[in-house]
């Protein structure tokens, strides 16, 4: 359920502690055995993800109206060794895309804009491309329209305080991905346009609008829009990974995420806001069940995403969700609105293995009595295996691949890096956190015909075999110490962003501002590659033969980097 939405740009780095005691634990005084159970569950759960020293969480349990569990788990500032407790406000990140979503809602039951208004009524000197965008596309990210953080230029701005002006200038004239309502991809360029449109709509700003018309009325009183400047009360800090270890995060102008990213709440707040939504409060609740409603493409496609929310399913239960990744802070927030359990997990860090998403899951399951069941590998014979990997492409000619080395498989596709799964039986395989699926199709032969891939977020995708030949896995070479030793050091894509390469004994590894570290491999002396997905890095020397920068290239885009450090 969770993903880094609002994340950096460059391709081949992509994004989205504890010291003391546990602090502000509560389980409505426990007056049940199982409630009990639970409450020790989570925590047998969650000091082993959050282990004292490290960035920590904040989590709720809420079930009609009650909190089951609410505490703080880990540190909140590292440097003066202060621990989370569960009323400190965190970066929402993307979890900001419902409270746009229901501003536009509210606007729509005024009568004040439909959903399906092309955008230019509000925006006239939008450049549509001579297509029609609604604010229904915007809102189900079935627009078409690039999103602006994953343009390379966008990367180096990020300390730039923007104007709305500035910030749609960065992406309206670029080409279209697609036709409008023809695919899905997660856009933050749509939710910024909107959040222009709430602007022109209700003569308000976007902040003064969220306050005047949800916060306020609500009695959300620790939930603000993001400001470096302003004094925010139990607001805490951020961290990611470094080189070295954890970091403090870096920094970005909230004007940047606007109404993609850019609110800061708490646990409590949160909790607030769903018991409202369910009660009908800032908007009807007919008119949340559509915003809860999954959007279909032009050919049927279910987007398995509404208006600001994921939709799906868990044990045959409705699942409401959305989570959020932005510098130094995941969160993810999921609800049962048939049962009213609603959990939220916040953290203020962005460290891996800690991810949110998976962990809200864990935590709901075991308040649903129904534990989360890790896949379990069934062995298939080594035919059966092959007879599954191949290529597959579906309608718009985009490629899946299953890929077997010896008893193992991977795949790997359209925006899906290559990811190692296990059978669970002859005909599905699931990533190891469960979280996603394929399912294969077979003729009356049982023959394999095609696939459907499950994500954990967005459409269910289905690709038809092909008898095209999977790509020639790339061969690997072994390189001297003093080559690669050669290499070792940092090298700037732009002032804001180091890639740092480094030698981890046998290993050598590279990681990104901010971001984890991973391996690479080399293919000849100048030239290497990650295994997990599709990039090439090519150092570069000078006439002398010192190694003075490296070419970066990935999607189609080639970024040169100066070695600024050995």
């Amino acid at each position: 359920m969770s993903i880094n939405r609002f994340r950096t740009a460059v391709g081949i780095f992509i994004i989205l502690v504890f010291s003391a005691a546990f602090a502000g634990f509560s389980t409505a005084a426990l007056p049940t055995s199982g409630q009990a159970a639970l409450a020790a569950s989570l925590d047998e759960m969650m000091t082993k993800v959050f282990p004292v020293g490290t960035p920590g969480a904040a989590l709720l349990i809420q079930k009609d109206g009650r909190p089951l569990v609410r505490k703080g788990y880990g540190t909140a500032d590292i440097e003066l060794a202060v621990p989370i407790e569960p009323d400190m406000v965190f970066r929402l990140g993307s979890m900001t895309k419902q409270f746009t979503a229901v501003a536009v809602l509210q606007l729509m039951e005024k009568g004040q804009l439909g959903l399906q208004d092309p955008i230019t009524r509000f925006l006239p000197d939008y450049p549509t491309q001579g297509r029609t965008i609604t604010v229904e596309h915007l809102l189900t990210h079935t627009s078409g329209i690039v999103s602006y953080t994953d343009l390379p230029e966008w990367q180096p701005l990020q300390r730039k305080d923007m104007t709305l002006e500035e910030l749609i200038g960065l992406f309206k004239d670029k080409p279209m991905e697609f036709a409008p309502g023809e695919k899905w991809k997660y856009n933050n360029s749509g939710y910024i346009l909107l959040g222009a449109i709430i602007e022109k709509v209700s003569g308000l700003s976007y902040e003064a609008y969220l306050l005047k018309n949800i916060f306020e009325p609500l009695g959300m009183k620790n939930s603000f829009y993001g400001s470096a400047s302003r004094i925010i009360p139990r607001r805490i800090p951020g961290y990611d990974m470094g080189r070295d270890g954890v970091v403090n995060a870096e920094y970005l102008s909230m004007t940047q995420p606007y109404a993609a990213g850019s609110l800061l709440s708490n646990v409590d707040d949160l909790a607030l806001w769903n018991e409202a939504l369910l009660a009908g409060k800032p908007i009807k609740r007919a008119t949340l069940e559509r915003a809860w409603t999954p959007y279909k493409l032009k050919d049927g496609t279910n987007t398995r995403y509404g208006y600001g929310w994921s939709i799906s399913e868990f044990e045959g239960r409705r699942l409401i969700g959305h989570g959020g990744g932005i510098n130094g802070f995941s969160t993810n927030g999921i609800l049962f609105p048939e049962e009213r359990l609603f959990v939220v997990l916040l953290t203020n860090s962005t460290l891996p293995g800690r991810d949110p998403g998976a962990l809200s899951i864990k935590a709901a399951a075991l308040a649903l009595d129904k534990p989360l069941r890790v896949p379990i590998a069934v062995t298939l014979p080594e035919a059966q295996l092959a007879a599954l990997s191949g290529v597959y492409v579906n309608p718009s000619k985009e490629e899946f691949f299953v890929w077997k080395a010896g008893t193992l498989l991977s795949i790997s596709g359209p925006e899906i890096a290559r990811t190692e799964v296990v059978p669970v039986s002859a005909d599905i395989l699931k990533t190891k956190n469960g979280e996603s699926k394929v399912e294969f199709r077979r003729d009356a032969k049982g023959v394999v015909t095609g696939l459907m891939f499950t994500p954990g977020f967005g459409p269910i995708l289905s690709f038809t075999r092909t008898d095209k030949p999977l790509p020639a896995e790339r061969k690997t070479v072994k390189l001297g110490a003093k080559i690669i030793d050669a290499y070792v050091g940092e090298y700037e894509l732009n002032p804001r962003f180091v890639i740092t390469f480094f030698r981890d004994g046998e290993k050598f590894m590279t990681q990104g501002t901010g971001q984890p570290a991973f391996e690479v491999f080399a293919e000849s002396e100048t030239k290497f590659f990650p295994k997990a997905f599709e990039a090439l890095i090519e150092f570069v020397r000078d006439a002398t033969g010192k190694v003075t920068g490296l070419i970066l290239t990935q999607g189609g885009r080639a970024i040169p980097a100066k070695k600024i450090k050995t």
